[in-house]
Formats: structure tokens, sequence, C-alpha cells
């Protein structure tokens, strides 16, 4: 008998524990088991972090102080083909979710199905600038068809996680920003039709900037409010007005900010970001902070912003968030959480932080192969004039466009338009560079005896556009190519993803044997232990790494970012192989890795 009520006893402080606590609205405020309930909430990205690191970054953001993390989902990685859907490594929504559960902490979910968030064309698929004239953000039939599959999808992945059945999703966001872009109602509307006939049963939120044109254009009917950001009674009084009777709550407070290509590195004070929070503390008002860690935009995913010129953003997503791009607290992160813990209760503590993970450095990489891209060139395309990119069904990497000389040999080169960086070159010689970043899209060819015959022009895709209403933003040659105001035609044009099955096949030769940029370097190490590092790519030009089959990034000379993270997690003990592709070098420079961003 004794037995028997000691079984009954755990079973019975077993089910208190695991019993799901409830979350609710009762006009204006959030409810916990029915008793006021503050979202302290913090921003990740599961997708811009290698899914081995999820658990170290969740307890993290406990150990700060928060309950709640919210993520945004990135629709073009999860489909990246049109009905091919990838919901594992690191698109393993279920299992991120589930983590964070596990970590104690509820979720807001931000699905989209667009999310901006710096990441490329704004988490849209790439897929769906194949088609033409197609509209984005509206009721356009062809994009609001894969939107339904798109939340279908999801739904299916989350419909037991919701709070309302047990699990820790609390919130749902409907679209995003969308008062910066649009203003059709029945849009938004309709993405909320979708969610609900989807089987999503737990309350929604939308997103937007604290001015009455973007709320009175983003705002839904019955949905919570949410201000990117809110500091002040002021911004959270303009909202209220919108729709009286909801919760309104800072959705995105900044503790940092991005950086582009060509910038200084972007830096917020952390006495600026205590005092705002601070006052969101002392109020009691909910909010999100936007973000604690950032991560990596590994691979083709920095987006790009666009205010009179193009802005690609960097590789890094550190946004010099209180989580460092490692994963390491910074001195803002043990502020805030000093901020945090003197709001606890007596006798409660934060929980303590983990481990910190491995870091190592490399002192030396040796380059000794290389490839010139022109003598792996796949099979051509023919096209009677350029054509973007998706035309040919590429999405990203780099492209390269041929034609013949025919009538004008050399004069003024116009390329309308390149997106976004291209070189140059004549009868095999490298001309120079053109670069959308600077407005550059013509090139002088010069006189020649006999007179030039072939031209080639090798183009990099960056960043999509992610914000305002630039998105449509396809990539290689937009338009045309015109020498002296006269059309080129006949083109051959090849397709260059620089995908796994390109990469494998790429013939090497002695490291000394290319004449023209556009080579690829590789390289070998060996490490008895790993760790995280970066690589400090400062000696090098502008290009694209890979470590072990990652895709790491890109890399420019121009900064301010010169050093690449490369996780351990994506290290081997024993042997370890390297590729480079730059568009500047023609010989390899000195290789290391080091054991800071900066």
């Amino acid at each position: 008998m004794k037995r028997i009520s000691i079984l009954i006893t755990i079973l019975l402080l077993t089910s208190v524990n695991i019993r799901p606590q409830r979350f609710s609205i009762q006009g204006t405020r959030f409810l916990l088991d029915n008793k006021p309930f503050q979202i302290m909430s913090g921003e990740l990205h599961f997708q811009r972090i290698p899914y081995q690191y999820w658990r170290d970054r969740l307890l993290k953001a406990k150990a700060m102080g928060l309950n709640t993390i919210a993520v945004y989902v990135f629709w073009n990685a999860i489909e990246p083909e049109e009905n091919k859907w990838n919901f594992t490594g690191n698109n393993d929504l279920r299992k991120f979710i589930l983590l964070a559960k596990k970590t104690g902490l509820f979720v807001l979910l931000r699905p989209g199905p667009y999310t901006c968030a710096e990441w490329d064309f704004g988490g849209l698929p790439d897929w769906l600038l194949a088609i033409p004239d197609i509209k984005i953000r509206c009721m356009d039939e062809r994009y609001m068809a894969a939107v339904k599959k798109y939340i279908i999808n999801i739904a299916e992945q989350i419909k037991d996680l919701q709070n309302t059945n047990g699990g820790p999703i609390l919130m749902l966001q409907i679209e995003n920003e969308y008062g910066s872009y649009g203003n059709d109602k029945e849009y938004l509307e309709t993405l909320k039709k979708l969610w609900l006939s989807a089987g999503i049963t737990i309350p929604f939120y939308t997103a937007d900037g604290a001015t009455d044109y973007m709320l009175e254009a983003g705002t839904v009917k019955g949905a919570v409010i949410g201000l990117d950001p809110a500091t002040s009674e002021k911004e959270f009084e303009v909202a209220e007005k919108f729709e009286p009777g909801v919760p309104v709550f800072c959705s995105e407070y900044y503790p940092g900010w991005l950086t582009h290509w060509g910038e200084k590195w972007a830096v917020t004070k952390t006495e600026n970001v205590i005092k705002d929070l601070k006052w969101l503390m002392d109020n009691k008002k909910s909010f999100n902070i936007y973000v604690i860690h950032g991560g990596t935009n590994f691979g083709w995913t920095a987006g790009a912003n666009y205010y009179d010129v193009y802005q690609p953003h960097i590789t890094s997503y550190d946004y010099d968030a209180p989580i460092n791009e490692m994963g390491q607290p910074t001195e803002k992160y043990f502020a805030i959480r000093y901020l945090f813990a003197s709001y606890l209760p007596k006798n409660k503590k934060l929980p303590e932080l983990p481990k910190p993970l491995p870091v190592i450095q490399i002192p030396e990489i040796k380059i000794d192969k290389s490839a010139s891209v022109f003598a792996n060139l796949p099979a051509p395309l023919k096209s009677v004039q350029p054509k973007p990119m998706e035309a040919y069904h590429q999405y990203h990497g780099f492209i390269l466009y041929q034609t013949k000389l025919l009538g004008r040999h050399s004069g003024k080169l116009m390329v309308i338009d390149l997106h976004d960086y291209g070189n140059v070159y004549v009868d095999g010689e490298f001309l120079g560079t053109l670069d959308r970043t600077k407005k550059i899209n013509a090139i002088e060819i010069p006189k020649t005896d006999p007179p030039a015959q072939n031209l080639q022009i090798l183009v990099e895709a960056m960043g999509r556009i992610n914000f305002g209403p630039n998105m449509i933003d396809r990539k290689g040659i937009t338009d045309r190519v015109t020498l002296n105001s006269m059309t080129l035609m006949n083109w051959q044009v090849f397709n260059l993803p620089m995908d796994e099955g390109y990469l494998t096949n790429l013939k090497y030769e002695n490291v000394s044997g290319q004449s023209r940029p556009g080579v690829f370097f590789e390289g070998n190490f060996d490490l008895e232990e790993t760790g995280d590092t970066y690589l400090d790519m400062s000696k090098w030009g502008k290009g694209v790494v890979w470590v072990n089959g990652h895709n790491l990034g890109r890399y420019w000379n121009i900064g301010p970012q010169q050093r690449l993270f490369l996780p351990g997690v994506y290290l081997n003990k024993g042997k370890n192989k390297i590729i480079i592709f730059d568009m500047i070098k023609t010989l390899p420079a000195t290789l290391s890795a080091v054991p800071e961003l900066k």
C-alpha cells in the first residue's frame, strides 16, 4: 500500500507540473490561467542558427529573464522549389517549438507569409518571380494559390502545438508590417480566414509602426495590435483608437540594428536599451525584443534594402544583439538580465547560463588548387536577349551571359539593368566591374585591332530586396544590353547556381594557373578539436565560401564584415575541405580562422 501511495503522489505531482498553462485575452489584457500576464519575449530565428545550437540559444533566452520566444518562419527555405517541402534540419519548425516548450518558453509565431527580417525576398519563394507579371502581398490569384498551400502545410506542423491544444504557441501574427507596404484589407482578412480554416484557434496579431496610416492599413478586425516599436504611452495611445478593446503590445523593440555592405557596423547603446525596457517593465507593457540573437545569413539568404540605392545586407546577422552571432552573451545581455532580475519576487532567481560552447583558432589554411569558372561551364541556353535568372529557373548564385559582337565592337556598353554585381570580359580578358550598389551599369569597350569579337558578363545575384515597394527584384540582367545604343542580340546563357552537384564536379589545376578573375580555390586542413570560429577573409576580394559542403555566405572587401562565422558543428575532427569562389582574386590570399567577428 505504501508503494502504491508513493506512486499516486508522484503521478499527481507530475500531472501538476505538466499541466498546460492557458493563455487568454480579456479585453485589453493578456491572461495566463486567468491572471494578468506580461509577455516578455525575445526574438531569434531558428533558420539562421544551426539546429544543433537551438537548445543553447533558448537556454540563454530563458536565463536572460524572458518567458517567450518570437520566431519568424521563412517560407522560401521551407519550399525552395514549388511543391517541394523541407521541414528537416534547420527548417524543423516542430522540433524548435518543442525545444522552446521544454526550456519553459512560450512562442509567438510569425509565419508571414511575408516576413521581411533582412532575409532574401522577405521570406517569399523566389520561384514566384518566374511568373513575369506576378504581384505579391495582395489578392493576385497566383500568389494566393501559393499562399494557401503554404498556410495548410505550416498549420499541419503546428496545430497540436497551439496553446488552445496545450502547446506553447500563444499567438500567430498575420503578415508583417503590412501598413508599410499596402492597403488591401481583403488580403489581410483572407489570410486570417485561411489560418482559421486550417485549424488555427489561437489569437491573431498584427505588427506595424505606431503611425496612423500604417495602423489604418495594417490592422485586422479583432486581432491584437503589435507596434514596431513602442516605448511610450503616446505610441500605445495611437494604436488603441484603431481597434478599441484589444491588447496592444510592443511587437519589435530594437536592441541593435542591421548593417549593409559598405557601412560602419550598426551599434546601439546599452544605456538606451535599458531605459526603454525599464519603461516597458514599469508600465507592465508586453514586448518582444527584436532580436536577442540574430544568427547568420548562411548561403544565399541575406536580403537587401532599397532607399534610392540598392543596399545588400552583410552575411552576419549579429545585429549588435544581446547574444552575439557566435552565441556568446554580451555586456548588453548581462545588463538586461540584471534589469529583469530586479523585477523578480523575493527569493526568486534567474536560471544559470549554459556552459559556453568551445571556440577555436586555425593559424593557417593552405589553398593548393584552383579552377576557372570559364573552364567549368554547363551547357548553354540560347536567348535572343538576356533574361533574368528566374526566367531560366535559377534563383541564386551566379549567371554568365555571352555573345558575339557584330556591327558595334567598341564604345559605351550599358547593362539595363544589372542585378547586382558583374565582371565584364572582352575576348577572354577582364575589362572591369559593374556594381548596382554604386549605380554603375556601364563601361567603355576600347577600340582594338583587330576589333573585339566576344563579350562575356558574369553576374552575381546578391540579396533580393526584402522591404518596401521594390520587392520584385529579379536577378541577373533584367532587360537588355546595349553597345553605343545598339541592342545586342543572340546570347548564350550559362546557369551557375553553384550547388552541391556543380561544386563536386569542378576540374581543378595548379593554384597559379588562372589569368582572369572568376576563380574557385580549394584547400584542406586538419583539426584535432572542433569549435566555433571565424574565417578571416580580409585578404580576399569578393565571393562565397563553402566548408565541408556548408555555404557560409558572402564576403566582400568593402566591409565592414571581414570574417565569416564557421560553426564548430560544420567542422570535422581530422580532414576538412574549403572551397572559395572569388570575383576579384586570381591567386589565393592567406587564410586563417580567428575567435571573433570584429
